[in-house]
């Protein structure tokens, strides 16, 4: 998972959305919990915000440089999902700056 230490590398901010009771959002929730740590020791300086709001649907968007964003909805996602989701917009990263 070597993914993991390239988000600053490929992107500009990783933003996450959720609602902190619905079950909708208990995915995203668990996928904050076991790897928001991680992720922000081989990331230091790079920028994964947690935005929290009650009934909104979980969302996960990435913002790369020159403005572009993507974005994927998490509802419905497994966390083992969720994770491949952000390899694939690090990837999405990787690419843009080809």
């Amino acid at each position: 998972m070597a993914w993991r230490g390239h988000l600053s590398r490929n992107m500009k901010e990783l933003r996450i959305l959720l609602c902190q009771t619905s079950p909708a959002s208990s995915s995203a929730r668990a996928f904050v919990e076991k790897n928001y740590k991680d992720l922000k020791t081989l990331n230091p300086k790079f920028p994964i915000l947690i935005r929290e709001c009650s009934g909104i649907e979980p969302q996960l968007w990435a913002r790369y440089d020159m403005g572009v964003e993507r974005g994927i909805r998490l509802e419905g996602l497994t966390e083992a999902q969720i994770l491949k989701a952000v390899e694939d917009l690090v990837k999405v990263g990787a690419s843009l700056k080809a």
